[in-house]
């Protein structure tokens, strides 16, 4: 993970064992999933993920559904700490959001971004400090593990197969090699992993 500015670009991804990030259903076919992401091994690894970030990176979709969902966690005395600690942090980081459709940031402390994501990347990973984490937005992993610019994979795999659904790892990506720096497995069969790009 070794940059110009020290800046790692992370992703994260929930995946079923057949290599999906969502069900047959559709983009919103999120049923297998979610009996695993609320569990202790999902909520410290979303802990992980965030811990040496400074720049979110979203796509459209997921920036207006986690605006309708975490600031209220924020605010949540009640709530898991874990979940307050990444809602808090994803509340008061800078976002950087892709989107063709926006014309006014749907956050405070955003931006809209229309261009090719691995410019717009690369641009981030020149300037600032801290790591940037695409967070759970396959359209903007996808080009960057094209590209070869993630440094980082944080993964939570489900002991499901969903038989139908949109893929991270389509083929005709590049041939790259990754070593695992870190594991864990839940009690329902979960895996929460991380892989660093080795370059």
């Amino acid at each position: 993970m070794t940059t110009t500015t020290g800046r790692a670009v992370t992703a994260n991804l929930t995946l079923s064992l057949d290599g999906h990030y969502n069900g047959p259903g559709g983009p919103g076919d999120f049923g297998a999933f979610i009996p695993y992401v609320t569990g202790d091994v999902a909520r410290d690894q979303m802990s992980r993920m965030w811990e040496h970030a400074t720049t979110a990176v979203l796509g459209r979709v997921n920036a207006e559904g986690f605006l309708g969902f975490w600031p209220s966690v924020a605010a949540d005395e009640s709530a898991d700490p874990r979940d307050r600690g990444y809602a808090t942090w994803l509340v008061d980081s800078e976002k950087v959001i892709f989107s063709t459709t926006l014309t006014e940031a749907p956050w405070e402390r955003a931006r809209l971004v229309n261009g090719p994501v691995a410019n717009v990347v690369a641009d981030l990973k020149a300037g600032g400090e801290g790591d940037i984490l695409v967070n759970s937005s396959a359209s903007i992993i996808k080009p960057l593990l094209a590209a070869d610019l993630l440094d980082r994979l944080y993964l939570m795999i489900v002991p499901e197969i969903t038989g139908g659904g949109q893929r991270l790892f389509d083929d005709g990506l590049p041939a790259t090699k990754w070593t695992l720096a870190y594991q864990e497995t839940g009690v329902l069969g979960e895996m929460a992993v991380v892989y660093d790009r080795a370059r």
